[in-house]
């Protein structure tokens, strides 16, 4: 089936839900999810979303510095500023859009600190702010005429000149994207979408990972489809792993325990109950996420255990009930009482800080293609993302992409020569079996040899191991009908290959990227 929209969204979280809300009002929109309109990262950030609303005390220039410091000084500076500086307008966007931000009595927005920032910017909703966003956007989609949501469909491939015929390369010049093909996974069809524009909003790719903090829908859909397009992918080893997921074995993905936690005054002990970030870090607990989080990872090594745990039981039980509802009820369904026990934690993968690479209107090197939210890279991370900038970069970049679409939406028509998807093929159980098996080695090569701490041997041997589960997964893709399966097993190869020949590329530990090989990072010229 063709079917035919202005703009073709792929993904459904803040960055594809707020591009499509502003640009709705002069196209017809598709948006296309992979499951549920709920099932996006999105849906799943508890801490909050970053911006300077109390001048008082803050400004612009104190929270550029604190994400320059957190990207290790190899951030985009013009990106930075383009965030930092657009945020309130945006958060009074989302005011706007239905989302409530918890306030003081006094009606000021009762903001947090999180590791990293120097002041109190961080608003919420609880210690669930990414589902009240979330929540906000769906209720405005669903109410919008022009904007059609498609469930349970899966994009499989964008659609270039190579679709026509034309041979493609890394260095071809002006590559258009026209569409998408998406598997309908009612019907089993893979069906063509032409549009004028197409905005690649997938979210990241942590379900390469075997502990995770994401949805496992985060298989870099939109990163490798983008890729195998020949389009430009950077900084893909920059992954950043969440010090604190509640440690219960079994759980997949694991449950967060929200940096604000540790704003709040909850201390990291390990096993014998002692404190040990004054080892590391003169922040303590407060610091950046990637020191944290290699602290743990090295005490867990030390000692040959499997977790730390996180401490709130010297905070005000009835405070600690209040700001963290969601994280209270979760531990105690399991047997933990924060305001009384220690929270048992490990590190996870959390966040990428990479992707497909994009300029300052979100325009990647695809023509007609944009990506925004957690599949770009925008610059505004750099080596390592500043806790709750995600959030706001991808509705200032989602604002700034509409307006630049809008703008040349006029000048581009469908291209009617598309041909429609093979459907040859067949897949049986035993296809089935190879499928999730192979999908349990790429969790487990990236968990061992890509993961908080890496080193040239553990690098080669993920990519040597890789290439294999690519040769043979390529082979069986060419034999068998598509299914969202095979399709995700092809994305994490892809992703998995590109975060480890991008770590063996950079030569220093930098930002989130730590090697035993290469201990000490080179100063830049900002930290002289």
């Amino acid at each position: 089936m063709i079917r035919k929209f202005d703009f073709l969204v792929i993904g459904s979280g803040i960055a594809g839900m707020s591009f499509a809300l502003k640009v709705a009002h002069k196209g017809s929109v598709a948006l296309i999810c992979k499951a549920g309109l709920e099932e996006a990262n999105t849906y799943y950030a508890q801490g909050g979303i970053a911006s300077v609303t109390n001048l008082k005390v803050d400004n612009f220039e104190k929270h550029i510095h604190d994400t320059m410091v957190a990207g290790d000084w190899i951030s985009d500076p013009a990106a930075v500023r383009k965030v930092i500086c657009n945020a309130p307008s945006q958060i009074e966007e989302l005011i706007k859009w239905g989302v409530n931000f918890d306030k003081k009595e006094n009606g000021e927005f009762d903001l947090h600190k999180e590791g990293g920032h120097s002041e109190f910017r961080i608003l919420h909703h609880k210690d669930n702010t990414g589902a009240e966003i979330q929540t906000s956007l769906i209720e405005e989609v669903k109410r919008h005429p022009n904007i059609t949501v498609f469930t349970n469909f899966y994009a499989v491939e964008i659609i270039t000149q190579h679709h026509l015929g034309i041979i493609v390369t890394r260095h071809t010049p002006g590559i258009k994207c026209y569409g998408a093909y998406v598997l309908n996974e009612a019907t089993g069809d893979v069906d063509t979408f032409l549009s004028k524009v197409t905005v690649m909003a997938t979210g990241g790719c942590e379900a390469v990972y075997n502990h995770t903090t994401n949805p496992l829908v985060a298989t870099g859909d939109g990163i490798a489809m983008v890729y195998r397009a020949k389009g430009v992918v950077k900084d893909m080893e920059f992954i950043q792993f969440h010090p604190t997921a509640l440690y219960h074995p079994g759980d997949r993905p694991s449950f967060l325990i929200t940096e604000a936690m540790r704003g709040y005054g909850a201390v990291l002990r390990n096993l014998a109950g002692e404190e040990f970030m004054q080892k590391y870090d003169p922040r303590l607990s407060l610091a950046p996420r990637d020191i944290v989080a290699r602290a743990i990872d090295s005490e867990m090594k030390q000692r040959g255990e499997d977790h730390v745990y996180l401490d709130v039981t010297h905070k005000n039980p009835e405070e600690t009930k209040k700001h963290f509802p969601n994280i209270y009820k979760k531990c105690l369904s399991l047997g933990i009482d924060i305001t009384k026990d220690y929270i048992p934690v490990a590190p996870a993968a959390h966040y990428l800080c990479g992707g497909i690479k994009v300029d300052l209107d979100g325009q990647s090197s695809i023509k007609r293609l944009y990506a925004l939210g957690e599949c770009s890279c925008t610059g505004l991370h750099g080596g390592n993302r500043l806790a709750s900038n995600s959030l706001i970069e991808a509705i200032v970049y989602a604002d700034s992409a509409a307006k630049h679409a809008l703008s040349v939406l006029d000048r581009y028509d469908f291209n009617e020569d598309i041909p429609e998807w093979d459907a040859e093929g067949t897949i049986s159980n035993e296809e089935r079996i190879l499928i999730t098996q192979s999908m349990k080695e790429v969790n487990q090569i990236m968990e061992a040899y890509v993961g908080i701490v890496r080193s040239n041997l553990r690098l080669v041997r993920a990519w040597n191991r890789l290439d294999i589960l690519y040769e043979e997964t390529e082979r069986l893709f060419k034999r068998v009908k598509a299914s969202r399966e095979i399709c995700e097993l092809r994305n994490m190869i892809n992703v998995g290959y590109l975060i480890t020949r991008q770590a063996m590329e950079r030569k220093e530990s930098r930002g989130l990227h730590y090697t035993i090989d290469y201990p000490h990072a080179a100063k830049s010229e900002a930290e002289k």
